[in-house]
């Protein structure tokens, strides 16, 4: 089986030849290691690897990690990143603790997380979650309802719109990926025309990966192709 570290040198050549075949600049899609449920070792060893950005889905899972880090190894910059479904009863401690939001998809949410940043920190990096595939189970909002949030984000103090990010449907059709992910890279174009902080575009996973890069992904998460299977038996 792969070492973390073999996956990590795996996964970034695979975006390094993606950029190139598709005509993308060097370095331009970054990758985020999807750390939710996986043990402080592992992210160790990604951090050994050259990874320093993470993603978590679960609010005090994520800030158990980066309350370890910040007191076990202060010197290590790492950027954490919350990519799950957000509750408004866990708004402060996301705020609080976190760089970075994928997944605002309601006013409320995003006034609240500008309302409980502390003052000490930079502004909140965030993104709108939109579901492209408008399936009922799937956070998001519609594509037509991003211009509208969007406008209420930026008026918020301690907030800084960056982009989209969406988790579109699971098809294996390589159009199909490269479609939806081309209408949100469309969108987020339009909203960089409106917001100059509008510069990712966060999408794209390991069975998707190059139609997002493709489309103009800034940001793939990948997870499991790094750490491995997940065991979600202690996960309610």
């Amino acid at each position: 089986m792969a070492s973390i570290q073999q996956n990590i040198e795996h996964i970034t050549q695979q975006i390094k030849s993606f950029e190139q075949k598709h005509t993308r600049a060097p370095g331009s899609v970054q990758l985020l290691a999807v750390s939710k449920t996986k043990p402080i070792e592992a992210i160790l060893d990604a951090i050994h690897s050259g990874q320093c950005t993470f993603g978590e889905n679960y609010v005090q899972e994520g800030i158990d990690k980066i309350e370890y880090f910040s007191t076990h190894h202060a010197d290590i910059n790492l950027v954490w990143h919350f990519i799950g479904p957000i509750q408004s009863n866990k708004t402060r401690p996301i705020a609080e603790n976190f760089d970075w939001v994928h997944s605002i998809d309601r006013a409320k949410i995003a006034q609240r997380l500008s309302d409980q940043r502390p003052e000490d920190k930079e502004p909140l990096q965030v993104l709108i979650q939109v579901n492209t595939s408008n399936e009922a189970s799937k956070s998001g909002i519609d594509s037509q309802q991003v211009l509208e949030l969007a406008a209420q984000i930026n008026a918020l103090p301690n907030l800084t719109l960056r982009g989209l990010m969406s988790i579109p449907a699971n098809v294996s059709d390589y159009q199909s990926q490269l479609d939806a992910f081309q209408k949100l890279a469309q969108l987020n174009t339009q909203l960089a025309t409106l917001y100059p902080s509008v510069d990712t575009l966060s999408m794209g996973m390991s069975g998707d990966m190059e139609a997002a890069i493709e489309a103009g992904s800034t940001c793939v998460r990948i997870g499991t192709a790094i750490f491995g299977a997940r065991d979600y038996s202690t996960k309610n």
